[in-house]
């Protein structure tokens, strides 16, 4: 594998270097692949990589700089007020309630001592960390991507990690989305990375969920508070900006955008399920705006799932599920671009923040016992729950842990069923049939071994469920951006920001997590910004039919994956167990979507054995 692959070729990343001589050996590789650079106050390199400067705001007081990159409105004033606030002792209450502003972005601060480097309170905006070997002795080193800082300290994949990454319906929390490499970390969501004097790193929290305290009412008039100030953070200074138009989420999303004043384009994509009634619902909603530039695009120029699975050649730093569907994602992002387009809306995320889990009402049985057990009865009726099974869910007190221990045991067990009640911590993966026993021993060992950080995400098993999901499909997100950015255009998700996340959560769990109303916190939120005909919508599209099709269009490009795998190099895979599988007719619903973190694990592999290309900016 090129040692250089995404220092060279990869338009955007940075690296965060603590103010130390020691430093000087990383810097120094960075700097050759760089195009941008900051400096600590001392004169050594901070700073080092590729990003748009219109993207960045830094501040500066004495010895102390501050810098925001990425989707904020963060004014020059404001950052120059925050490093006054990191030269004295009461920096890191002031500096969190800036990096828990509107927007998506990167927050790093230099004082003399010590570096400080924070993402978002999911993991759409990432923080890595690793430790160099330089002849001053070890010091750490922070970058956005893994595969960037993996390759600026030499460190080699972790094929255990390589294994986990198989497991069908998900890996697990902590490690989902984390990085490939030995000895590369990741910053969880919520939390700082603090490099000190001599190198060191340390990661501490910083942001927590709220209690979901608030009425429906009031939470809805913050959701569109917040919602609104998130987009026009976005859309501010800008002469176009597009967005997608399909269900309820991001038909908010584009109908604050255009009543906030944004030449807005949008895109719908048609599907082939007759059921699927985005286009009407679109159509309803442009004519009701009037301001509106929409495009539908056909159902017959829809990729299917696994178009092009042979041919790929992005640059991402994890295997994400995303490249099964990579070109119908790309599609209309693509043509966003093409429009002039500098920045996409999308919904992503509203589906775990609006809807919720019915997870929640675990912890809500004990506070509000009749209450909740009205609404699991709702759910139990609408999803076909056993009674049986409900009870025995209801009566498992597991910790998180004991939970990851049972998982580790049955990893070649049954699936669950479809029917499951969605009360645990999480439906448990398990191991596709392909998978070696190699493969099963070393997710095991990883899953018994390595839990850093210890816990669950959340402090109970709803809020574990939706922030875990929430970092998941923010993962997407931020897959897409690597893929999108070489186009020039921005996918951005305003309800991963901080405060649209807060001002949700917040809201009272047997208000906003109902089985008799569809996502009732955005409804009532939207009042007066979706129009009415599109407001109240309750469906939702189903692409069962692009996948099933797309795995009869596209099997001769699976079984050429299956030849020479890298996955079967590796001892991971059993070829012919996986090149019979895909020769199957398979279940959309319960068989195919096994293939999928196989599928992306193999073209991720084979990624990062390309010829690097150079970036297209390498100005100065």
């Amino acid at each position: 594998m090129d040692q250089s692959l995404s220092l060279q070729s990869v338009p955007a990343w940075f690296v965060v270097l603590p103010d130390t001589a020691a430093a000087a050996v990383p810097a120094a590789k960075a700097l050759s692949f760089a195009t941008r650079r900051l400096l600590h106050a001392s004169g050594r390199p901070w700073i080092v990589g590729r990003w748009d400067p219109e993207t960045a705001v830094t501040g500066a007081h004495r010895d102390a700089r501050v810098v925001v990159i990425g989707e904020h409105a963060v004014p020059a004033a404001d950052a120059e007020r925050a490093a006054a606030a990191a030269a004295g002792t009461a920096s890191p209450p002031e500096l969190d309630r800036l990096a828990g502003r509107a927007g998506s972005f990167h927050l790093m601060v230099s004082c003399p001592g010590r570096v400080r480097v924070q993402g978002g309170v999911v993991t759409l905006r990432r923080v890595f960390h690793a430790e160099a070997t330089t002849p001053g002795g070890p010091v750490s080193v922070a970058s956005d991507r893994a595969d960037v800082l993996a390759e600026l300290v030499g460190a080699g994949l972790d094929e255990r990690r390589i294994a986990l990454e198989m497991l069908a319906s998900g890996v697990p929390y902590p490690w989902h989305g984390d990085p490939l490499w030995r000895g590369v970390h990741p910053v969880p969501g919520g939390h700082r990375l603090t490099l000190d004097a001599a190198g060191r790193a340390r990661t501490t929290r910083w942001w927590s969920p709220p209690d979901p305290v608030v009425p429906l009412a009031a939470g809805a008039a913050r959701l569109k508070e917040a919602l609104a100030e998130s987009v026009a953070v976005r859309t501010r200074g800008r002469d176009l900006v597009s967005s997608d138009l399909g269900g309820l989420d991001s038909t908010a999303v584009c109908c604050t955008a255009a009543r906030g004043g944004a030449k807005v384009v949008a895109y719908t994509a048609a599907i082939h399920d007759e059921a699927g009634d985005d286009v009407y619902w679109a159509e309803r909603t442009v004519r009701a705006l009037g301001s509106v530039e929409h495009h539908v695009v056909p159902a017959r120029e829809v990729a299917m799932t696994f178009d092009g699975i042979d041919t790929l050649r992005d640059v991402l730093d994890t295997p994400s599920i995303i490249t099964v569907d990579r070109n119908r994602r790309m599609g209309i992002i693509e043509m966003a671009a093409a429009r002039g387009s500098g920045l996409h809306l999308t919904g992503l995320g509203g589906d775990e923040l609006l809807a919720g889990t019915p997870a929640r009402l675990h912890a809500l049985l004990l506070t509000h016992p009749f209450v909740a057990l009205h609404a699991i009865r709702g759910y139990a009726a609408k999803y076909r729950w056993a009674r049986r099974a409900v009870l025995r869910r209801l009566v498992d007190r597991r910790s998180y842990g004991a939970w990851l221990d049972r998982l580790a045991r049955d990893l070649t067990g049954p699936a669950a069923p479809v029917e499951e009640p969605l009360l645990d911590w999480a439906v448990p993966p398990r191991m596709p049939p392909w998978a070696t026993s190699d493969a099963v021993a070393a997710a095991r060992e990883v899953i018994r071994t390595c839990r850093t950080p210890a816990g669950a995400r959340g402090r109970d098993r709803g809020e574990h469920r939706e922030l875990v999901a929430m970092d998941g499909i923010s993962q997407w997100v931020r897959h897409i951006g690597q893929m999108s950015a070489p186009l020039g255009i921005a996918v951005s998700a305003p309800y991963y920001d901080a405060p649209v996340i807060e001002a949700a959560l917040a809201v009272r769990t047997e208000e906003r997590i109902t089985p008799w109303r569809y996502k009732p916190l955005i409804v009532e939120a939207m009042r007066g910004v979706v129009p009415e005909a599109s407001r109240t919508r309750s469906t939702k599209a189903n692409a069962t039919f692009e996948e099933e099709a797309g795995l009869r269009r596209n099997r001769r490009a699976l079984l050429a994956l299956c030849e020479d795998s890298r996955l079967v190099r590796l001892g991971l895979a059993d070829g012919k167990v996986l090149h019979d599988w895909c020769r199957r007719a398979l279940s959309a619903e319960t068989e195919s979507y096994q293939l999928h973190p196989t599928i992306a694990c193999e073209v991720w592999l084979r990624s990062r054995e390309m010829t690097p290309l150079p970036a297209a900016d390498r100005k100065a």
